[in-house]
């Protein structure tokens, strides 16, 4: 004992900042006089191995396939100070070596300035690196590598990483090695980078988003995410293949992933609003008091979009339906328009003889296709007209139906129809925007029903005002949108929007009760009052600390108590909601704690949305012999290194700009390329960099099929 206690003395006297990890554990007996091998033993779980440095980081930050036992004792607010100073030791391993390197780099430079020939033969030259590109792309020629391969972040930095090393013998690592040990460490490594998130989220609690669908061969997948603090994790992707989707089994599903994240961190899942769905969700609600489901807002809107654009309210009579039905007839029009013109075997001479002419397909799975589609032939009217009105050319490339073809002409070139089209376009643009503002990974559970309340007076205002253009009875027509609005929203509203809207300080200010007509503080509500209440009583069920909560609220709403001094009341309307409960809520620490868990949380399953091709890539691990959990150990890493690259300054610039948004098939065809029917609303900026940039302009023709 007197041995291991020196030992242990020792071993805190010499702590070195590069190898943090000794001081968890005690030395015993020093293996030998050369190298760094000991006989120690865990400070947290007693057990004692024999090895060097790396075996004690192995041991204790559960880094897996080492040769070495891991720690299960250690607890978790010890084993993220452990990480932390292992992260710290390595940036600093890190800029010492970049101070080396800029040593021995100015070092060469003055070699160079007296005249070096030595270093100047080994410097580089144009015929290696033509010779270093012929090798790189033969590779991607031979494997059939997807040419958007050469905009990957991570691809870059390999190369820059060889370049400005000194790596004499290096070999590539081998195909076991990327599907074993390396694929090990890369996603230990991603669990380390998200541990700051994670050590946060029993403080601001996780929304977990899934959404279905299927793969290439119609096998059904559920992808699920983590959202905290605008940071979406990707969790799992279930493959529900041979399994009945009824209510049970996506209830199943989803219990398992809240049990992996931690009940108590959930707030919320968020999921399309299909019965299924709904159904699963009032199961999920009644196991866990402390647990919401809440419907993708912007799905539900889209289907309110589907309904006024097909004519669909349930609630039509003769009247309505002849007020509306031009709605569904002038977008029919423009499908049939965009389906002739794009079926024509010499459309390519068209468009080329017609500048800046753009055709979109847009899928039908797009969020809001039939307004993007209206948009896309707004943009394009005058091409349109200047492609029918050159009569030798349309008569000589179009062929097969004239009537079909009369048709088209006819309703280009009619103002009333284009009328029609600019009408549809403005009372559709409030719904549009709820949409783009909703699609997002950032916090929106507290806006959305000030955005719902906008968006329909703001619906009515366009009506109104666009009524002297038209000949429309727009009384009787705002009645049937407002209806379908309605009839949609109401399978979202969710008792959780009306607490987080209570909750946040910004509806109990001055600037936004006198900025609308009509507008009320949350507390004067009655609808939302009742449904506040019932949330409290969910969240608290013991009767004396919901009398403490709803005290608090009582000084909150009311700004008395704690939150009476003027500056918490002026900084209501232009501080941020969680700031602002930060700074000025302290006297209600339990409406505090609650504040700051529900006010940061997304409304969208947008994540779940993002088409990276990553569908095609999980149905090709199905298809290739691997073992099941490092496949999904792939999918894993794969998925989440895409989320942290969108993270890095560097995405939205430079070369590597929103690298990810093409496909990654292999297609001479640029049918890759094309692959983004289901960009995100809230990120329209993509498709206009990623056309011009890599299309060469407004002059080509984009399809997203």
């Amino acid at each position: 004992m007197s041995n291991g206690s020196s030992s242990k003395s020792m071993a805190s006297s010499e702590e070195d900042p590069s190898t943090p990890l000794w001081k968890f554990v005690t030395k015993l007996e020093k293996i030998s006089d050369n190298g760094g091998n000991w006989l120690f033993q865990c400070t947290f779980c007693n057990s004692k191995f024999k090895g060097s440095y790396s075996r004690v980081k192995a041991h204790l930050l559960k880094i897996p396939n080492q040769g070495i036992k891991i720690c299960d004792k250690a607890p978790t607010q010890e084993r993220s100070k452990l990480k932390k100073l292992h992260r710290e030791s390595e940036e600093r391993a890190i800029v010492k070596s970049t101070i080396k390197e800029g040593y021995q780099s100015e070092q060469r430079k003055r070699k160079a300035s007296i005249g070096s020939t030595a270093l100047e033969s080994k410097m580089f030259n144009k015929e290696q690196g033509a010779a270093l590109d012929s090798i790189i792309a033969r590779c991607f020629y031979s494997q059939g590598i997807s040419f958007n391969m050469a905009r990957n972040p991570y691809y870059l930095e390999s190369y820059m990483y060889a370049a400005s090393h000194d790596l004499p013998g290096y070999t590539p690592p081998s195909y076991n090695e990327l599907r074993t040990t390396l694929l090990d460490r890369e996603k230990a490594n991603i669990e380390n980078l998200f541990e700051p998130v994670r050590f946060k989220w029993g403080e601001k609690g996780v929304t977990i988003v899934c959404n279905g669908w299927s793969d290439l061969e119609r096998q059904p997948r559920i992808n699920f995410f983590a959202v905290s603090d605008s940071v979406p994790m990707f969790l799992r992707a279930v493959n529900c293949e041979g399994l009945v989707m009824d209510m049970d089994q996506v209830a199943s599903i989803i219990r398992s992933v809240i049990l992996e994240v931690g009940m108590k961190n959930v707030v919320q899942v968020v999921t399309d609003s299909s019965p299924v769905c709904e159904s699963a969700g009032r199961i999920i609600e009644e196991e866990f008091s402390n647990v919401y489901w809440s419907p993708c807002v912007v799905h539900t809107l889209d289907l309110a979009l589907k309904d006024i654009c097909a004519n669909r309210s349930i609630e039509l009579n003769e009247v309505s339906n002849k007020q509306c039905q031009w709605i569904g007839e002038t977008i029919n029009d423009v499908l049939l328009i965009r389906d002739f013109i794009l079926s024509q075997p010499m459309c390519d001479n068209l468009f080329k003889k017609v500048p800046n002419l753009k055709m979109l397909t847009i899928a039908e799975t797009r969020f809001a296709s039939h307004v993007v589609m209206l948009r896309r032939f707004r943009d394009i009217k005058m091409s349109l007209l200047r492609m029918v009105m050159d009569d030798d050319a349309w008569s000589c490339h179009v062929e097969g139906d004239i009537s079909k073809a009369k048709y088209v002409k006819e309703k280009i070139t009619s103002d009333e129809w284009w009328g029609f089209v600019d009408f549809i376009i403005s009372f559709t643009e409030p719904i549009y925007e709820m949409m783009r503002m909703c699609d997002t990974v950032e916090p929106t559970l507290h806006l959305v029903c000030d955005y719902w309340e906008t968006m329909i007076e703001k619906v009515r205002a366009t009506m109104y005002r666009l009524e002297k253009l038209h000949d429309f009875d727009v009384p009787t027509l705002y009645n049937v949108v407002h209806s379908m609005l309605v009839s949609q929203w109401a399978k979202s509203y969710a008792p959780l929007h009306c607490l987080v809207h209570s909750l946040n300080p910004r509806y109990y200010s001055k600037e936004w009760l006198e900025g609308g007509q009509g507008r009320v503080a949350p507390h004067m509500d009655a609808a939302i009052s009742k449904e506040r209440d019932n949330c409290l009583k969910r969240y608290f069920p013991d009767p004396e600390a919901r009398y403490s909560v709803v005290s608090q609220f009582g000084d909150f709403a009311g700004c008395a108590g704690d939150f009476a001094s003027f500056d918490s009341q002026s900084a209501r309307g232009r501080m941020d909601a969680r700031k602002w409960w930060v700074v000025y809520g302290v006297g209600a620490p339990q409406l505090q704690s609650l504040a700051l868990k529900l006010l940061g949380h997304p409304t969208s399953s947008s994540c779940c949305e993002k088409n990276w091709s990553t569908y095609s890539f999980i149905q090709s691990l199905d298809k290739n012999p691997m073992d099941p959990k490092r496949a999904l150990d792939l999918v894993f890493v794969h998925n989440n290194l895409r989320l942290l690259s969108r993270r890095s300054a560097q995405y939205n610039q430079g070369e590597t700009k929103m690298w990810d948004i093409a496909g990654d098939a292999f297609d001479l065809s640029e049918k890759g390329i094309m692959e983004m029917a289901n960009l995100s609303l809230d990120e329209p900026e993509m498709e206009r960099a990623f056309f011009l940039d890599e299309l060469g302009g407004a002059d080509r023709v984009l399809m997203l099929v």
